[in-house]
């Protein structure tokens, strides 16, 4: 007899990133996998979110309040409806030797996050793991979002309803200035983004503390559309008073692209 060993090549390695839809839409992204062996494979596609242990894993307490910051669980926010956030075709099926076979993934999430995520795992002959990819993904609720600075949440979804805070609450409590960017579309101001710019004071020339925001479009598949978005910063003449600069207080965005914006500053004399 012989002994073979049974291999694949993977169009992804270890990350699927679908990026941002809008919520109650979906998009597809496509990966290859190649048998470089000389056996015909029998294969099958698992999602962790679709384990049958999924609801005894769900009873440890979640990574972020252990001391412990190994995560051992990739399956993120879930759909309210219960169906799958992520889907993939085929499932089954076998890759004759030095064939390859397209597998289709289709993210489809029904509610606003930022934590969409499972873990894809591509199983031989029914026991053997041969590769694994992390899904992940982001929903919003508009076209337009705006990302940067530090997390103000938790990547597992709370039942709690929590109330919004108006600018003139978040004010008393320091030196908290609220920068207000509006979408020219809609004139509602987006969720809460909190920067912290930290200022080193040396010897040398004085060099701004620096961050950045970023200001993104989606581009949406059924509502093919070249036109840009437009966007503005409120509250700049304040900003500036307390040694703020933004880059640009006003611009626009391609759908499809990201754009980053520089956030600086310098302390005022006093």
């Amino acid at each position: 007899g012989r002994g073979v060993m049974p291999s694949i090549v993977c169009s992804v390695e270890e990350v699927l990133d679908m990026g941002y839809v809008i919520a109650g839409e979906k998009v597809t992204s496509t990966f290859k996998i190649q048998n470089t062996s000389t056996l015909t494979l029998r294969y099958s596609i698992q999602l962790d979110s679709l384990s049958s242990t999924r609801d005894k894993d769900r009873q440890r307490l979640p990574s972020f309040i252990m001391s412990s910051s190994q995560r051992t669980e990739f399956v993120g926010t879930q759909n309210y409806n219960g169906l799958s956030v992520f889907s993939i075709f085929p499932t089954e099926g076998e890759i004759d030797a030095g064939k390859s076979q397209d597998f289709i993934v289709t993210f489809s999430p029904d509610h606003e996050s930022l934590y969409y995520a499972d873990c894809l795992k591509v199983v031989l002959f029914g026991k053997k793991i041969a590769h694994v990819i992390h899904l992940k993904g982001a929903a919003r609720d508009h076209p337009m979002f705006v990302e940067g600075g530090v997390p103000l949440d938790v990547p597992i979804e709370s039942l709690a309803v929590t109330l919004p805070v108006s600018p003139q609450e978040a004010l008393k409590g320091g030196n908290v200035l609220p920068l207000t960017l509006y979408y020219k579309t809609l004139q509602e101001p987006v969720k809460s983004i909190l920067l912290i710019l930290e200022y080193i004071e040396g010897e040398s020339s004085p060099v701004p503390a620096m961050t950045e925001l970023k200001v993104g479009a989606i581009q949406r598949a059924q509502f093919a559309s070249k036109k840009n978005m437009e966007f503005s910063f409120d509250s700049l003449p304040l900003l500036q008073q307390k040694g703020f600069t933004i880059e640009s207080a006003k611009g626009t965005v391609e759908p499809g692209q990201v754009k980053c914006i520089s956030v600086s500053w310098m302390p005022p004399a006093d």
